[in-house]
């Protein structure tokens, strides 16, 4: 028991990485490639690095700061400051030959036991809460420039998904167009929280376009306080809990039920910070519908779940509350190991260290090697991590994959 053992932080000052290591090594899966889906961009300098790339005069100017034009979050997700942020890295940073932000990530990695990362800038899933659909455009467009164009380059364990202000049908064609090939571009992301009715006419376009590259299309749920049923709730425990899959769900139901998994099936769809337990109530749910109002789908051709189980889930926040015997039970009704794809989350509250995912005694090895790396790797085209032997020193971020 004692070599299990944590130590405990009290200086808040120090990383709150500051065990990870101990606990990766612990386990042993630094012999094991595992990549991260959702690592949260973190560690940002200097905001006019991003400012550079909006084409709008007006809108550049506004924006000061990394979340200026977006709409903050409402809630407590650092729980009153007890969990901290990790330090932004200082304006002109050194990290050495590489962008200060993608050093910070790389490390970051190293810590965490991840061999690639596909990253991310959270407070974007914010921004489809503009009232107007040009800043969101223009954010989408900076963002994507500075990560290709500045983060990314020689970065060959990084990958990112873009962006899509799929409010704006036109833009998002654009970006598709000007960014899919680019290296260290693993696909797209849609912000869940929206209120647009994706199935109509206008929003095809996209799909059809996605479809016929065959790119990954993650949807990234979110909590919103503000939500009428969430808005009673006196602590944000309620709407955290209960949020990020409702929004999930409202557009996984709407997208099935559409036909829009059968029209586009070049699509990979992938779901991320939902949770697992959402999938097995949705799959058993739109099933339970379907048999009882076929008419109202008529676009489908197997059932509602048959659709779910070939997209992808992401495992963060990964829920280790069910007895062995019920969470193997349901982890097999959503197509098993072959459907679920490693994140961390960092640096949420809430984030998961692989080791999660391979001390869950219902998974074999082959199913925890899958989930932790070899899905993705699959899934986005990725190469093999080159990767160091448990007991080595922590990996150098300057290392090649290849």
């Amino acid at each position: 028991m004692s070599e299990r053992r944590l130590e405990l932080v009290a200086d808040r000052r120090r990383p709150s990485l500051a065990n990870a290591a101990r606990e990766i090594d612990r386990s042993g899966l630094r012999g094991v490639p595992v990549v991260d889906v959702d690592l949260h961009l973190h560690g940002l300098g200097d905001p006019g690095e991003v400012r550079r790339y909006i084409r709008h005069a007006n809108l550049r100017r506004l924006f000061t700061t990394w979340e200026s034009l977006i709409p903050p979050a409402r809630g407590d997700p650092r729980v009153a400051g007890r969990v901290q942020l990790p330090p932004p890295a200082e304006p002109g940073a050194s990290g050495g030959d590489r962008h200060p932000t993608a050093a910070r990530l790389l490390r970051t990695m190293d810590e965490l036991g991840v061999d690639l990362a596909v990253v991310f800038h959270a407070p974007l899933l914010f921004l489809a809460q503009h009232p107007e659909v040009e800043v969101e455009t223009e954010l989408a467009w900076a963002f994507a420039r500075w990560l290709v164009e500045d983060v990314l380059p020689g970065n060959d364990r990084l990958r990112t998904f873009l962006y899509l202000p799929i409010t704006d049908p036109e833009a998002s064609l654009e970006l598709i167009g000007a960014f899919a090939d680019r290296p260290g571009v693993a696909g797209f992301l849609i912000t869940a929280l929206n209120y647009l009715p994706l199935h109509r006419n206008l929003y095809l376009k996209v799909f059809a376009a996605l479809d016929e590259r065959a790119l990954p299309l993650a949807v990234h749920t979110v909590p919103n306080w503000e939500e009428r049923p969430f808005a009673f709730m006196e602590r944000f425990v309620g709407p955290h809990a209960l949020g990020t899959p409702f929004y999930g769900m409202v557009h996984l139901f709407n997208l099935v039920t559409a036909g829009i998994p059968e029209r586009f099936p070049g699509i990979r769809w992938i779901w991320i910070e939902a949770g697992q337990s959402w999938i097995t109530f949705a799959a058993s749910r739109l099933d339970n519908e379907y048999r009882q109002r076929p008419s109202e789908a008529p676009l489908l051709t197997r059932l509602p779940s048959e659709y779910i189980r070939r997209m992808h889930f992401a495992t963060h926040p990964l829920e280790t509350e069910l007895p062995e015997r019920e969470a193997r039970v349901l982890f097999e009704y959503v197509g098993g190991a072959r459907n679920w794809l490693y994140s961390s989350g960092y640096p949420s509250p809430d984030f998961d260290l692989p080791t999660r995912v391979w001390e869950l005694p219902y998974l074999s090895e082959e199913e925890k090697r899958a989930i932790l790396g070899g899905n993705a790797i699959r899934l986005l085209g990725l190469p093999e991590p080159v990767i160091r032997e448990p007991g080595l020193p922590p990996p150098d971020p300057d290392r090649p994959l290849t």
